[in-house]
């Protein structure tokens, strides 16, 4: 485990990834990405998860540490570029009249983890 907290190995991208980490802005990339989520649920014949970053999430994020939403900001383009590709390859099997469920799932369960890994750094406890 590390003894130093992640402000002194983060690269430092000044002021303006400190605006672009916001409480809210980080509130809104989450439902975007939850937003591809449910298109790949629904290629994956799963029912769709209620998006609801508000209310108890919407609080941890505010509490979060400035390298907290630096990580999970990261890790939200991240997930969004993977689905972005994802959804394109199965949209592609889907015209060609393949089905596309079984690399939908396996695809939903990488988002999935990723998305457990960016809550779990979130509600990370942070020593005074």
């Amino acid at each position: 485990m590390a003894t130093l907290p992640p402000e002194p190995i983060l690269p430092d991208a000044g002021p303006a990834s400190a605006a672009a980490v916001a409480p809210e802005v980080l509130a809104e990339a989450l439902v975007a990405l939850h937003g591809q989520a449910a298109a790949l649920a629904m290629l994956a014949r799963l029912a769709p998860e209620p998006v609801e970053i508000g209310g108890e999430i919407g609080a941890v994020i505010a509490r979060a540490t400035p390298w907290q939403r630096v990580l999970v900001a990261q890790a939200v383009a991240d997930c969004a570029a993977m689905l972005d590709t994802g959804l394109a390859a199965l949209g592609t099997l889907a015209r060609r009249g393949q089905d596309p469920s079984a690399p939908a799932l396996i695809l939903w369960r990488e988002f999935h983890a990723a998305r457990a890994a960016m809550v779990r750094v979130l509600e990370t406890p942070v020593a005074a």
